[in-house]
């Protein structure tokens, strides 16, 4: 199950509406960032996460937009007495520039910054998850994004382990742990494992094969959609996407929900956005800034 906050929904110019892109995401208890834009602490200090669960943040591209509140966060994080690790991973440039920004700033970290440049096919683990970064394809050297849960444990079979003489309690809890009670095994009363959760993040691009892999069958694409499907055009010569080919992509990719963001400011009605994609791919969602939403499999659920 994941958690997915989205802390900034905009493109390149902040609004009275939307930030700049940032989107937190919970799994089990750690959270992850995709981008970092301007003003994501703020964001994150009136949201319902806290930038000190934040164990890893990557960045698509060096874009301003998405990177510019990591230097202010990263100090925040010390200021207020991080001492865990933290792992800012994106493309190539990102360690030289993070690290010349906070040189010019006075004041130390006080905890282990661990800056990664990625490579597309590099993967970065926590507890529960690993993120894995794809190629795509903009003005700058970008990356995407997938998350994927480690598999679940398999269903616990009440009924045949009462049958088996055990009961709730202790012996339940260690055969779900993997742990055999007496002549019990956890195979005898488990069903087969689950496949975990899946999370493509597209950062900026135009529609590209690498992207399409990535997000085959995945659960939740956040698909970047700075212009309405009216103007592909436009979009190819800044190399981004459209409301249309971001759907395209997520009914091509058998998805099972697509989230718009990175909606440029000349379209007063994000709702067109919306309308167009659902033309295309029925279960597409335009979030607002601060929205939260539940995903797990077959299943998503506004908070």
């Amino acid at each position: 199950m994941l958690d997915i906050l989205f802390l900034g929904t905009g493109a390149s110019i902040p609004s009275r509406e939307r930030a700049m892109p940032c989107i937190a995401v919970r799994c089990g208890t750690e959270v992850v960032l995709f981008d970092c834009g301007e003003g994501t602490q703020r964001q994150m200090m009136i949201s319902p996460f806290s930038f000190m669960k934040v164990k890893g943040i990557f960045i698509t591209h060096m874009h301003g937009d998405h990177f510019l509140g990591l230097p202010g966060l990263l100090q925040t994080m010390g200021l207020s007495g991080r001492k865990e690790k933290i792992t800012v991973c994106g493309p190539e440039g990102l360690s030289n520039c993070l690290k010349a920004i906070l040189s010019a700033c006075e004041g130390e970290i006080g905890y282990e910054l661990d800056i990664i440049d990625l490579e597309p096919g590099g993967r970065a683990e926590f507890d529960g998850f690993a993120v894995s970064a794809f190629k795509t394809d903009h003005t700058a050297s970008s990356l995407g994004y997938k998350l994927s849960e480690n598999d679940l444990n398999g269903k616990f079979d009440t009924k045949k382990a009462a049958e088996l003489g055990l009961s709730p309690g202790p012996d339940f809890s260690s055969l779900q742990k993997g742990k055999a009670v007496g002549n019990v095994t956890p195979d005898m009363v488990m069903g087969p494992p689950r496949p975990g959760g899946t999370l493509v993040y597209s950062g900026d691009t135009v529609p590209c094969r690498e992207l399409s892999e990535a997000a085959a069958g995945a659960d939740v694409l956040i698909h970047e959609s700075t212009f309405s499907g009216n103007e592909p055009k436009l979009a190819s010569e800044h190399k981004h996407s459209t409301s249309v080919q971001a759907a395209e992509a997520a009914k091509e990719c058998g998805c099972g929900v697509l989230f718009l963001i990175h909606i440029s400011n000349r379209y007063e009605n994000k709702g067109l956005i919306e309308e167009e994609a659902k033309a295309v791919f029925e279960n597409s969602i335009v979030p607002n800034d601060m929205d939260m939403y539940t995903v797990s499999k077959n299943s998503i659920r506004k908070i």
